[in-house]
């Protein structure tokens, strides 16, 4: 078996000075290092849109498959929270990630990511949700409300639910809550009126959390998450990442129902042009809480 599930640190800890603030990170052979040499095993970031078993439940049986159509171990990798997958894409540590369409706009210019396969036939919009229960029924009513959000920088839970809360002139108070699941979780107890979210994390969640919520406004639509490789990985062999990607769906779609996907195509970066016209300035991503950094 290829992938393996876990988040011990691979390599000889590296001390970063980023931002004033030591971090501790373990960089991946090849994933930041200028050779352009294939490394021995593929470590594949996904953003902690839910929690780390979770993840793993969904995506590691997909990127196993990945690992036998490229011939290379492929390890399954995520963080403890959005921040902390935010640093780890600053400093490329992941020779591969999945990550939301703000973090390819901003990381692609600052750590070198290039864009490879994204959702086919699919884009992204961001939904609200509120209790079953609610009298709740559009943004209209969340006038002065706590809201719950993943994090500042998630684009379709975050991002464009307050982008579109702010052209209305709602006031609202954002509380980030770190995964899509804690959204959920949140509203369903009853700690906030309201959240956001994304269809497919939503459909994903536990069905009990899910049976206590409504979907009650859904966003304009955007280019989904990116599947994008550090620039220090040969082209070759991202390449070749590419292809196995897009054949998923010819032999295995079971496993991409896992993931709430259907089918991966092939991508570029200017796909994401609709996201840079949105002009979402950087200070979107809230890194102040990570004080040491583990990305694996």
């Amino acid at each position: 078996m290829y992938v393996c599930v876990t988040h011990r640190i691979v390599s000889a800890a590296t001390t970063l000075l980023l931002s004033g603030i030591v971090a501790i990170s373990a960089l991946p052979t090849g994933a930041a290092a200028s050779a352009k040499q294939a490394p021995k095993e593929i470590v594949f970031g996904v953003v902690p849109q839910q929690s780390a078993s979770r993840l793993a439940k969904v995506w590691v049986p997909t990127l196993e498959r990945l690992a036998t159509e490229i011939d290379l171990p492929v390890r399954f990798v995520t963080a403890k929270n959005i921040p902390t997958f935010e640093r780890c894409l600053a400093i490329g540590a992941y020779h591969v990630a999945y990550m939301n369409p703000l973090h390819y706009v901003h990381f692609h210019n600052i750590s070198g990511y290039e864009a490879i396969a994204h959702r086919k036939g699919k884009k992204l919009r961001g939904i609200m949700v509120a209790r079953r229960d609610s009298d709740i029924e559009a943004i209209s009513d969340l006038g002065g409300q706590e809201l719950a959000f993943p994090s500042p920088a998630a684009f379709g839970a975050s991002v464009l639910p307050r982008a579109e809360l702010n052209n209305s002139d709602i006031a609202f108070t954002a509380n980030y809550v770190s995964s899509h699941d804690s959204v959920y979780r949140a509203v369903a107890s009853g700690l906030m009126k309201a959240g956001g979210g994304v269809l497919r994390t939503f459909k994903t969640v536990q069905p009990e959390i899910r049976a206590q919520l409504k979907v009650f406004y859904t966003t304009r639509a955007y280019t989904p998450h990116a599947i994008a490789y550090h620039n220090g990985l040969p082209k070759s062999l991202a390449a070749k990442i590419q292809q196995g990607l897009v054949a998923l769906s010819d032999h295995s779609p079971e496993l991409l129902q896992l993931l709430g996907i259907k089918a991966f195509q092939a991508a570029a970066n200017e796909d994401w042009d609709d996201v840079r016209r949105l002009n979402i300035p950087p200070s979107d991503f809230d890194t102040r809480k990570v004080r040491r950094l583990q990305c694996h």
